[in-house]
């Protein structure tokens, strides 16, 4: 299957390599679509190596373009039968929830079809989590049709605190990849 992966920067964005050689290691092809901030943390070319496809990066819309002449942030989404952003920032939500489209992540996520099922693995500091602007962005994309939700889960974060907000562990969120991807 042709999945999308999306990567926003946090601490946990080292993880979504792992993500990706599972998902390659399952037969699935995948495309990595990354923010600006998540080069920060972890390198394009790292997802290139693992996957074999370029990486999409802002100012690179029209460079992965395919053969069929269409521009990446609209052809992407339609070669897709699965979309993750693993790690979901509370950024990145909440540009999400309000339909900003401001770098290649957001507008290629605009683009994806009603019937492409969507998993977003959030992480970030639990005080983060809690806060209300997170909850009230939470609340707005779960009424979304085919949006998925894959943790956080409680755990000691990257800052040391403890609580909800730490990225769901590889092997769970490959196995709600399966299930979306099994129920079509």
């Amino acid at each position: 299957m042709n999945i999308i992966l999306g990567v926003t920067g946090g601490i946990a964005s080292y993880k979504a390599a792992d993500l990706t050689s599972k998902l390659v290691g399952l037969g699935h092809s995948v495309r990595v679509v990354m923010t600006p901030s998540a080069t920060g943390f972890i390198q394009p070319l790292t997802f290139e190596a693992l996957t074999g496809h370029p990486v999409l990066l802002d100012g690179h819309l029209d460079a992965a373009s395919s053969a069929t002449g269409a521009m990446a942030h609209i052809d992407w989404p339609r070669w897709a039968d699965c979309a993750v952003i693993a790690p979901l920032t509370a950024s990145t939500m909440g540009k999400l929830a309000h339909g900003i489209a401001d770098n290649a992540l957001l507008t290629l996520w605009l683009a994806l079809a009603s019937d492409v099922p969507q998993l977003l693995c959030p992480a970030m500091n639990p005080t983060m989590w809690s806060h209300p602007a997170v909850q009230r962005n939470i609340l707005e994309i779960k009424a979304w049709e085919r949006v998925h939700w894959c943790g956080p889960i409680d755990k000691r974060v990257a800052c040391g605190e403890t609580g909800v907000g730490g990225l769901e562990e590889v092997p769970r969120i490959v196995a709600h990849v399966q299930t979306l991807i099994e129920r079509g």
